[in-house]
């Protein structure tokens, strides 16, 4: 008989109801987060090899996450129908597929179907992260949730870290700087031969991937994974529930929908543009590889602060809280702080090191929201996860963003569009959290 995670969520845990459970669901995140961070490296890469403005080559992230808004409520009925480990299944196979469409698309160097590979692993890891992101929000005390959400950030941020790197270390090689200045002024029959060359590196190490992710789905589908079932939480739930009707009516997720949207769109952009950022004050790819590496290993180290901190000396409220306003101190710095200044071995803007910063805060505030959005859901928690994971779809349209102004303006200007996203954010942690009615009478908000 499969157990839910209602019937192991009681005082008398045993390490097979926590301890697996989480493991697998750590080992989620890492995949998934190898997945999406590999879109670091792949912008400025097809930017090159297939002759991109900054604008097109951001199509690489609307490609993938723009999946998220197709497919996230179709996922979530998807997971109540098939079962949790049956559609996690269902998601890596589908990755996979994603995957191995690189293959035609190296070998006719066309962007569009690299778009529609990214798109269909977007597809894949959508439904990845509406059954992972409830199962570790859910299993265990509400108050220790960011706590276990910042373990699995760590899973995913270091699959990020090394993601750009592992994909530089195969595809690149030491004499492709020089082949990246060379290239303009090549003939044309010559550049596109350099340029077919370039782009086919891309074929093994994706034929490899879509290999894995097959096996891995085969695995998690006889793994000792619980189900999921929220039915009869509380009876107060339940009855509040019934009467709402309808998703929409819970103003607290809503909004956390929209602080979802603005976080992960500031978050994106620290990491998908730092290498075009870097580009832009005369730092090659070869050198330039690393910055999103810096900005995830930030990340993690908010993760482990979190785990440290949280809820032991500080609530996980008061820890987002803290990180939004951070958020806010440190785009004022990217914006305004301008100087040269030598780093790690990097001559750069400091403005730079400001957007590594940005993993800091960014760590905790994923983890802030999820708790706050869900709470009272009852039965409608995995509807409610899946509309907080469409949240994700600002992957697919801040670097768009982003692109089209430093096409218009320059890169460093572009980043005023994190602004208005961490003003937000500000708002949702200290009030828009407590909002349990459609109204803008103090009288209708609790407090939690």
């Amino acid at each position: 008989m499969k157990k839910s995670l209602k019937t192991i969520r009681g005082s008398s845990l045993s390490t097979r109801d926590t301890i697996i459970p989480i493991a697998i669901i750590g080992f989620l995140f890492f995949i998934f987060g190898f997945i999406s961070w590999l879109n670091s490296i792949l912008i400025p890469y097809f930017r090159i090899a297939c002759e991109l403005n900054n604008f097109e080559s951001y199509l690489v992230t609307f490609a993938f996450y723009i999946s998220y808004l197709v497919f996230s409520i179709p996922s979530s009925y998807l997971l109540n129908r098939a079962g949790y480990r049956k559609g996690i299944m269902i998601g890596f196979w589908v990755m996979a597929a994603g995957a191995l469409i690189f293959v035609p698309a190296a070998f006719t160097r066309a962007y569009q179907f690299f778009l529609l590979g990214l798109f269909t692993m977007g597809a894949g890891t959508a439904l990845l992260q509406t059954a992972a992101n409830p199962y570790i929000t859910i299993l265990g005390p509400k108050e220790r949730a960011l706590q276990r959400i910042s373990i699995m950030g760590i899973m995913n941020k270091l699959a990020g870290v090394f993601a750009p790197l592992l994909f530089a270390a195969v595809v690149l090689r030491a004499t492709d700087a020089e082949l990246f200045k060379q290239i303009p002024l090549m003939s044309e029959v010559a550049r596109n031969a350099a340029l077919d060359e370039l782009i086919r590196r891309v074929i093994v190490p994706y034929i490899i991937m879509g290999a894995v992710l097959f096996v891995l789905g085969l695995l998690i589908r006889y793994s000792p994974l619980p189900e999921i079932t929220n039915e009869d939480d509380h009876t107060d739930v339940v009855l509040v529930a019934s009467e709402k009707k309808r998703i929409f009516k819970y103003p607290h997720l809503i909004l956390g929908v929209v602080a979802i949207f603005l976080h992960i769109g500031a978050q994106v952009l620290s990491i998908d543009t730092i290498i075009s950022y870097a580009n832009s004050m005369n730092i090659d790819l070869l050198e330039a590889k690393v910055f999103p590496s810096y900005t995830l290993f930030t990340m993690v180290i908010g993760y482990v602060i979190g785990i440290v901190c949280i809820p032991r000396f500080i609530s996980q409220l008061r820890g987002l809280q803290i990180s939004v306003v951070l958020g806010l101190l440190l785009t004022f710095l990217i914006i305004y702080a301008q100087k040269q200044v030598t780093f790690l071995g990097h001559t750069a803007d400091m403005s730079i090191w400001f957007i590594v910063l940005l993993g800091l805060p960014n760590s905790l505030i994923w983890g802030g929201i999820w708790p706050l959005a869900l709470d009272g859901l009852g039965r409608f928690t995995k509807l409610g996860a899946a509309l907080l994971i469409m949240g994700l779809t600002a992957n697919a349209l801040m670097p768009l963003l982003y692109g089209y102004l430093a096409d218009i303006y320059n890169p460093h200007d572009a980043y005023w569009v994190l602004f208005p996203c961490f003003l937000f954010l500000v708002y949702y942690a200290f009030y828009g959290y407590r909002v349990k009615r459609w109204s803008f009478s103090k009288s209708q908000s609790t407090v939690h």
